[in-house]
């Protein structure tokens, strides 16, 4: 019989690793337009459009913390049966979400916050699922 909860396991989290890997290296490689398309949706919102600097320390952190989730979202993969990994990507896209959140309400209103508390917010809530399945069901996935 077919663990179906293992296999919904691996293949969210391979999936989560291969969006992982593309945006942190959409992000690098071209961080300006990313954040040039966030302000062009922005003004019809009535949202203020976030700095776009050539050149900034900001991919650098963004493909810093991508290849972070990105190698968790994988160890979920790899082994199943160990705890930690959801645990710690659920921690890491939840404190993303709030912290967007925090710079939106708090500094300026950014779209690129507002969607990024949303997008890690609902990552971080499926890493959490993901933790509680595996804690249920993971007695005999591999470790």
């Amino acid at each position: 019989m077919k663990n179906t909860g293992l296999i919904f396991y691996r293949f969210a989290s391979a999936a989560m690793a291969a969006c992982f890997a593309a945006v942190g290296l959409a992000f690098y490689a071209a961080p300006e337009p990313i954040l040039e398309w966030f302000n062009r949706l922005s003004a019809p919102l009535g949202l203020y459009p976030a700095p776009v600097q050539a050149g900034s320390f900001f991919p650098v952190l963004a493909l810093a913390y991508m290849v972070l989730v990105t190698l968790l979202a994988g160890l979920m993969f790899r082994r199943p049966g160990n705890p930690i990994f959801p645990m710690l990507l659920a921690w890491g896209k939840l404190a993303s979400a709030v912290l967007s959140l925090l710079f939106f309400f708090g500094r300026a209103p950014y779209l690129i916050c507002l969607a990024n508390a949303v997008v890690d917010g609902g990552i971080g809530a499926l890493a959490l699922c993901l933790f509680r399945l595996q804690r249920r069901r993971s007695a005999s996935w591999p470790t």
